[in-house]
């Protein structure tokens, strides 16, 4: 059964990535339309329309896309990041010059490469996204600190004690129930945010990015 979903499940995740994270610079006449993130809890849920109270304390009204794509994510741990894993760290820059973690997403491998790069990121004012390959991850006396490289430049980011660290799981629309906290990448649209991505939380794990 597992191996059967797998693929499928990957296939949909890669999509997940390469829109959750922005993409390098196009010219204006190749642009997507605007992005936009979603993060909350959902208020209801049913065929293509999702309502969902944002963190911000609005309601909005996502509209599902044909052929949406779902996932969820589950716990994992520092330990679990090895030399050669695909990683996506959001972080903010720290006071001694470096750049300390606010949550990490460990890819499967089937999705390594999506979204390379460092830009910058929503989930805090002055946060960033890096995507990249683990070059070396160590534990140093100030505590656990990640060497991660991306088209041919280095970055060192602390990961501080408590620092979310979370993988990609499968979901069903089932999990798409009232309260659940959900992370949509949307597309602007008239109509309002357009999705053809969500993350949702459940056994107690929440999309941190």
């Amino acid at each position: 059964m597992i191996k059967d979903i797998l693929p499928a499940l990957l296939l949909g995740l890669t999509a997940i990535a390469s829109t959750a994270l922005p993409a390098a610079p196009v010219h204006a006449e190749d642009q997507k339309p605007d992005q936009i993130h979603v993060r909350g809890s959902i208020v209801s849920y049913s065929g293509s329309a999702l309502k969902v109270k944002t963190r911000e304390g609005e309601t909005v009204d996502v509209t599902l896309a044909d052929g949406w794509k779902l996932a969820s994510v589950a716990n994992a741990a520092v330990t679990d990041i090895k030399p050669g894993d695909f990683v996506g760290i959001a972080s903010l820059p720290s006071a001694d010059g470096g750049d300390g973690a606010l949550e990490v997403l460990i890819f499967p491998p089937a999705m390594k490469g999506a979204g390379e790069g460092s830009y910058g990121w929503d989930l805090k004012p002055n946060s960033s996204m890096t995507n990249a390959s683990v070059a070396d991850a160590v534990k140093g006396v100030d505590g656990r600190t990640v060497t991660v490289s991306y088209h041919g430049k280095e970055k060192k980011i602390a990961i501080p004690d408590g620092t979310p660290v979370v993988t990609i799981a499968p979901a069903t629309k089932d999990d798409l129930v009232a309260d659940a906290v959900v992370f949509i990448p949307a597309e602007k649209a008239a109509s309002g945010p357009l999705a053809h991505k969500v993350l949702v939380g459940k056994n107690g794990v929440v999309p941190p990015m």
